[in-house]
């Protein structure tokens, strides 16, 4: 190696520890580390390969340390001092301030040591810079002041080369190493893309989830179906013996909010077996080939740390049906993951102990193939709960908070059909917030009833002052509705009904079903139809117009009418057909499967058993016009009516609860009578008041 002469103070020992550590590098003998030395993989011959670090690694840190040492080297062969003009190295010299025989001429400047002056104890170096225009005259000028006193000193041609050099090497061992590194990440497919074709995973223990099949609730036949391939992970062999086969996926289905999240979290907490989760959406990337890379990554991972299970969430992202849209010809980075996803879980290379678990709440538009025996083997239905699964999920989450003895859960059971078990969580949650809020030693019933609303309906505004006049249309418009539900015995019974504006709603009509509802009898839609028109029918009556806060009515009714022609086959001319679209295509031109003279025959029906509704609707309203006027009335005093109060109003009783004025001044005096006691817990000398005297409420 070329040694290099070094002026300034302390580089020859940096320039040496560098030339020791380059040599110790290339002799692939690093003591130098003081990370601990990793053992190689061994050999066939049981010798080992030495150090694990890659060799790449090896020639970067090569590459490196050279680049390095040609910075120190340029660093310090550059010359160093004060820029000084031509003129004042003519008065320098002609004052004999510097060094004679230290002029010494370069490439691209004039160097020369200054003597020891009164500022300065010790010499300095000064230098004049030049370029290619200025260097004859000034190098003249140079030879003029001292007399041809001064020596040239050209760069050498090794310097000139490692100038020369120097980016390209740079560049050349950045892109090595980029190369390198992508090579070492090729284990999972990505290739250069490097950790990008690496699986996303998170691996998952009972330690970590925290939740059991004891916090699953509502959905036991789902649990029995998850509970077998626990069963079989735990005693392989209890299943093999009679040569049975563990199905190799599960699929859940269900609804969002149903649990399929909850029932994998179980999963995991309970199998004694290592537990890889991931999103369908966390294998598309960017990049082309990054999912299949990442499948493929996943898989390898999965097989090693057999047997496993894998949960992917959302699966519908990367699993849905090939070929469809307007996907023509062009490369398609969804349809390469699922190719790789069928190819794992049945392909030529078995995958026996690892059992893929997904979820997703639209199987209709997962591909066939995915969905085929032998893939998943398996599709387990996570329903919306039942009166009784919606009483068990309560009871799990009233556990976590501290409930009054007054609690009724299975009325708030009754009173939230439909509802998934998210919504009930989030139901207890909001009532253990506003008893919180309002300083409740514990949660009420009427703070369940006041979340139940809020999550369904959105959160009351009671501050909204409303115009008399539209404040009576919305207490009449509740009432059309009230009665009407009260009158039809076919259709659910009444809960409340409150005129206090909830998110988009001026007021709110609540029923109480009697029961879960799997299906919707006819019955039943007819009753459900007539009572959605008495708000605008008692709105129109008692004002003689109309307004648009029959908009949600208007669109209920005509969704239930057009569900009934269209899907459940309930209209006498168009006969037992189903006429509304399947949703399993991801076609963007729908074609309509029926003629013109068909389509407007279903409008017809449509209009007819609406306009059918709306009349028998206004023919009880009319016959009841009494009963609805009590109802709003009692609406605009009190604000919200129990059905109990409701029932006594159409039998012509009056109600004596207190109004929606006397609970305001009550409340007024409350406050009134706590700052008075305050004031005498700060000041028991007060004047006003004799000792030990309280105030009265008024």
């Amino acid at each position: 190696m070329t040694s290099f002469e070094l002026t300034a103070p302390g580089a020859s020992s940096g320039v040496a520890w560098l030339k020791t550590r380059l040599s110790t590098l290339m002799a692939g003998n690093d003591k130098d580390s003081r990370q601990p030395a990793r053992k190689g993989k061994p050999t066939p011959d049981g010798k080992n390969q030495g150090p694990g670090r890659p060799p790449s690694l090896g020639v970067f840190s090569m590459v490196a340390a050279a680049t390095l040492l040609l910075f120190i080297v340029m660093l310090f062969t550059q010359p160093r001092g004060e820029n000084i003009s031509i003129d004042q190295f003519r008065t320098m010299w002609s004052s004999e301030q510097i060094v004679k025989d230290s002029v010494v001429v370069r490439e691209d400047s004039v160097v020369a040591k200054r003597a020891p002056g009164p500022d300065s104890a010790t010499s300095s170096t000064v230098r004049i810079v030049f370029n290619a225009a200025t260097s004859k005259s000034i190098v003249d000028s140079v030879k003029e002041i001292t007399g041809g006193e001064y020596k040239s000193e050209q760069t050498s041609p090794l310097m000139q080369i490692l100038i020369f050099t120097a980016p390209i090497v740079i560049v050349v061992g950045f892109i090595y190493f980029l190369i390198s590194r992508g090579l070492r990440g090729a284990g999972g497919g990505g290739g250069m893309l490097g950790n990008f074709g690496k699986s996303r995973h998170r691996t998952l223990n009972k330690e970590m989830t925290g939740v059991t099949f004891a916090d699953v609730a509502g959905i036991d036949e789902a649990k029995e179906e998850v509970t077998e391939i626990i069963e079989f992970l735990k005693n392989p062999k209890k299943f093999t013996k009679l040569g049975g086969r563990i199905p190799r996926g599960v699929l859940l289905v269900g609804e969002p909010g149903c649990g399929k999240t909850l029932l994998a979290k179980a999963i995991a907490g309970e199998a004694d077996v290592p537990f890889f989760s991931i999103s369908g959406s966390d294998f598309v990337e960017m990049f082309v080939g990054v999912g299949a890379s990442r499948v493929r990554d996943l898989f390898k991972q999965a097989k090693d740390s057999a047997p496993c299970i894998i949960f992917l969430d959302e699966i519908d992202a990367v699993g849905r049906r090939r070929g469809s849209g307007f996907n023509q010809g062009g490369h398609d980075e969804r349809e390469q993951t699922l190719n790789a996803i069928l190819v794992e879980m049945d392909g030529f290379t078995p995958s026996d102990g690892v059992i893929v678990v997904a979820a997703t709440n639209r199987a209709d538009v997962l591909d066939p193939a995915l969905v085929r025996p032998g893939r998943f083997d398996r599709q387990v239905v996570v329903p919306l709960p039942d009166l009784k699964g919606r009483m068990e999920i309560l009871r799990v989450h009233a556990k976590r908070v501290k409930m009054d003895p007054s609690v009724d859960l299975e009325k708030v059971a009754r009173g939230t059909p439909m509802f998934s078990g998210a919504d009930l969580a989030a139901i207890i949650n909001e009532a253990a917030i506003s008893a919180t809020m309002t300083n409740k030693e514990s949660v009420e019933h009427d703070d369940l009833e006041e979340a139940r609303d809020k999550i369904k309906f959105g959160r009351s505004k009671k501050s909204r002052v409303r115009e008399k006049e539209e404040n009576r249309l919305v207490a009449y418009h509740e009432a059309g509705h009230a009665v009407l539900q009260m009158l039809l015995k076919d259709g659910d019974p009444l809960h409340k009904v409150t005129i206090i504006p909830r998110g988009n709603y001026g007021g709110a009509t609540f029923s109480l079903p009697q029961k879960d509802r799997t299906g919707y009898a006819q019955r039943w839609l007819l009753a459900t139809l007539r009572m959605v028109c008495g708000g605008r029918i008692a709105e129109e009556r008692v004002s003689g117009d109309v307004s648009s806060g029959a908009s949600q009515d208007i669109m209920q009714a005509t969704s239930l009418a057009r569900a009934m022609i269209n899907e459940w086959g309930m209209s006498p001319r168009l006969g037992f057909v189903r006429y509304a679209p399947v949703d399993t295509k991801d076609a963007y031109l729908r074609e309509r499967d029926f003629s013109e003279e068909t389509a407007r025959l279903i409008d017809e029906e449509i209009r007819r058993m609406v306009d059918e509704a709306y009349a028998d609707a206004k023919r009880l309203l009319a016959e009841n016009w009494d009963k609805t006027v009590a109802v709003a009335e009692a609406l605009l005093r009190y604000e919200t009516l129990t059905a109990e109060d409701v029932d006594r109003l159409m039998r012509g009783e009056t109600l004596t609860k207190p109004t929606v004025s006397d609970q305001i001044r009550a409340e007024e005096r409350r406050k009134a009578a706590a700052a008075v006691l305050e004031q005498l817990e700060k000041n028991p000398g007060s004047p006003d008041l004799p000792k030990g005297g309280l105030p009265t409420p008024a």
